[in-house]
């Protein structure tokens, strides 16, 4: 097991992210993050006035490898305090160490982790509120819903993996909700490179909307894929982990146009909170010239927001005992980047904000045209909206 040098006079908080394998792009960006939060709160004097050491460990994508790192952390280097990692395959990997000790964990990104544990000193940094599966979703089958002729049948293609079950559940019950049917599913393995085939299979089911839950690599050979197809379905996207990234907004540029997704903060004026501006201004300006992603939207204020709860909370009862901080943490609310949070049922955010944003009028691969909101869109929800949707996706493609 990987060891790290310590400074026991710091208060020192552990971690493991996938800093390399297939989602590295996000996690470095949650990286950079957390440590403009570090070099921030020791420019401030620390706290408890202590310096503030993070302590972060290369899970390298393998799930396996995270409960042995946050037994390590726990049990031999002795971090005082541990956050999750990012995703829900190696925030649930870590989980059972951390309830076996009892510990404070605030987890990145990860989707429905304490479901079913309901682990009372889990919280999730994510705003997919109490019903975390179907919210990651519903924006996408609401606005579908609100089109004239309105769509009455889908197909599913999913990725074969741990992260895109929970958005499966939800995008059936919303479905469902909404009054469409189910006319296709499909999974693939996360090697695939060629959907010919599929989509051929899926524009014989005539489906109106194609729901798809990918990740990075895969949604890159996906939208080239749907865009190189005669299959035209009337809305497409919905859970794609990809092109909130900016490696991907550059390397497909206007083959986005039309698509619309998911996403959680927006660069829209009715998301600019406290202090957003200036942490990504931040962290663009140390990302130009550290290989991580350019724009830093998708991650980075959720990430920097993470930070901040459990700053606030040692801050105000002036302790990094877990289950004060615990407690402290489901009775609060946080005034963070990402706005207000506050913490409810299952250590989900009382209330949902997930965005569904839309790709309209992109012209090339440049990444300047996607610093601000004017090719990717906020079409819902309504009080967070900066366009409308373009329907059916042909007339925006």
């Amino acid at each position: 097991m990987q060891s790290t040098e310590i400074n026991n006079n710091n208060i020192r908080i552990g971690y493991s992210l996938s800093l390399t394998g297939p989602v590295a792009e996000n996690t470095k960006s949650a990286r950079l993050a957390h440590q403009i939060w570090e070099t921030d709160i020791n420019e401030k004097g620390g706290l408890l006035g202590k310096r503030v050491e993070l302590v972060c460990i290369d899970d390298q994508g393998d799930a396996s490898k995270v409960p042995a790192i946050y037994e390590d952390l726990m049990d031999n280097i002795k971090v005082d305090l541990v956050i999750g990692g990012y995703g829900t395959n190696t925030i649930g990997a870590s989980m059972p160490a951390v309830i076996q000790r009892n510990r404070l964990l605030v987890g990145l990104m990860g989707l429905g982790v304490n479901g079913v544990l309901h682990y009372p000193n889990y919280f999730a940094m994510i705003p997919t509120g109490p019903k975390p599966n179907s919210a990651l979703t519903e924006g996408f089958f609401e606005l579908a819903a609100e089109q004239t002729p309105k769509p009455l049948t889908v197909a599913i293609l999913t990725a074969d993996a741990e992260f895109s079950r929970n958005p499966v559940i939800g995008a059936k019950e919303n479905a469902e909700k909404y009054g469409m049917s189910i006319v296709y599913e499909q999974t693939y393995p996360l090697s695939t490179d060629n959907f010919t085939s599929i989509l051929a299979d899926i524009k014989a089911s005539n489906a109106d909307i194609l729901f798809l839950c990918s990740y990075l690599k895969d949604s890159v050979i996906l939208v080239n894929s749907i865009a190189k197809s005669d299959y035209q379905p009337k809305m497409v996207g919905g859970a794609m982990i990809g092109p909130q990234s900016a490696s991907v907004k550059k390397e497909l540029g206007p083959l986005l146009n039309g698509f619309v997704n998911y996403e959680y903060w927006m660069p829209v004026p009715k998301m600019n909170f406290p202090s957003v501006n200036e942490m990504l201004l931040k962290y663009q300006n140390l990302a130009e010239h550290n290989d991580v992603d350019e724009l830093g939207f998708y991650v980075a204020p959720l990430a920097y927001a993470q930070m901040q709860v459990l700053e606030q909370a040692i801050i105000a009862t002036e302790s990094i005992n877990d289950h004060v901080l615990a407690e402290y943490l489901r009775e609060q609310e946080f005034e963070t980047v990402v706005g207000t949070v506050r913490f409810g049922d299952g250590g989900e955010w009382n209330l949902p904000r997930v965005l569904q944003t839309q790709f309209q009028n992109v012209i090339d691969n440049e990444i300047n045209q996607f610093k601000d909101s004017s090719v990717q869109v906020v079409v819902s929800p309504k009080e967070y909206s900066s366009a409308s949707l373009i329907y059916p996706y042909s007339s925006a493609k």
